[in-house]
């Protein structure tokens, strides 16, 4: 039995989302039961040089709307990337997976082959489909939602695999 596109993209990103929300929830209640201001958390950096806990998230919802549309072959809805606070990020979080929900199997299998383009500052990438999802969109929500996790786990907030993973 093969696996499909669909199966390998929408369903394991949602779960990522999900797990990612409940280990901001998580790190929220840290915040009000110890009295941090919910800003310091929300702006730790694991080092000077890696993105703040908001950022992370951020780019983590990003790489999963993103390939969603691509796969599906559709343009990429914009967010705006101006959440300052944990309810901010659950309500991108939450809206990122209901974008990601709306997808069928029928739009995003058979995308495998599928020619997908990304253009940053330095030029163009290109990829098709299925290496465009397993060599570049889940290896980076997997990264920044560890790192995620990292930051929280970092300052106290206790978590463990069993949040990272999420119910089976």
């Amino acid at each position: 039995m093969s696996i499909s596109m669909f199966q390998t993209s929408i369903p394991v990103l949602v779960r990522a989302l999900t797990n990612l929300s409940a280990i901001l929830e998580k790190g929220a209640e840290h915040a009000a039961m110890r009295q941090i201001d919910p800003a310091v958390l929300l702006n730790t950096r694991i080092t000077p040089d890696m993105f703040p806990l908001i950022r992370q998230v951020q780019i983590a919802t990003d790489m999963a709307k993103g390939a969603g549309a691509r796969l599906a072959g559709t343009e990429p809805p914009k967010l705006e990337d101006n959440e300052t606070s944990f309810e901010e990020l659950q309500a991108r979080i939450a809206h990122v997976i209901g974008l990601l929900q709306a997808f069928t199997p029928e739009q995003i299998d058979g995308s495998e082959t599928r020619d997908i383009v990304l253009r940053n500052r330095a030029g163009e990438t290109h990829y098709k489909g299925q290496d465009y999802l397993l060599g570049f969109v889940l290896p980076n929500v997997y990264f920044h939602c560890t790192t995620a996790y990292a930051i929280l786990r970092g300052v106290g907030v206790v978590l463990g695999k069993s949040d990272f993973i999420g119910k089976v």
